[in-house]
């Protein structure tokens, strides 16, 4: 009896850790997205990243801001263009698969420009919405 247990224990934990890798790997991918889009100068495309909902949150180095369109706003008010926009590069140090529906990234970004570089660190929460993963609060510094 103890080692069915066992066997179903380890069973379970076997088909997590497969499942969360492959959570893993569809945030990996949307985040290249995101970078991919960047780069061609589409935040609109950028934003599909985004739940778009009126309850995403942005907090950046002023106070947080809620919405998806006031996030687009703010990204098409900082980043007028593409030479402003530059090139995107992420970097991510740990992704933490919670659950099955919630994550956490931590990761660096930095933006190649004529006008000056810039870069810095965000933390994304992640939930998985409608079976897609998409960031709901956005800590970017």
């Amino acid at each position: 009896m103890v080692l069915k247990k066992y066997i179903l224990c380890c069973f379970l934990l076997l088909i997590s850790g497969t499942l969360f890798a492959q959570d893993k790997q569809a945030i990996i991918k949307l985040m290249n997205d995101q970078q991919t889009a960047w780069n061609k100068g589409d935040i609109n495309s950028f934003m599909q990243g985004y739940w778009k909902s009126d309850s995403v949150m942005f907090i950046g180095k002023s106070a947080p801001l809620y919405g998806w369109q006031n996030t687009l706003n703010r990204y098409k008010k900082a980043y007028p263009n593409k030479a402003a926009m530059g090139k995107l590069t992420f970097g991510l140090i740990k992704i933490n698969v919670l659950d099955k529906e919630n994550a956490f990234v931590l990761g660096s970004w930095h933006l190649d420009r004529k006008a000056g570089a810039l870069g810095g660190y965000f933390t994304l929460w992640f939930k998985k919405i409608n079976g897609e993963w998409k960031i709901v609060c956005d800590h970017t510094s």
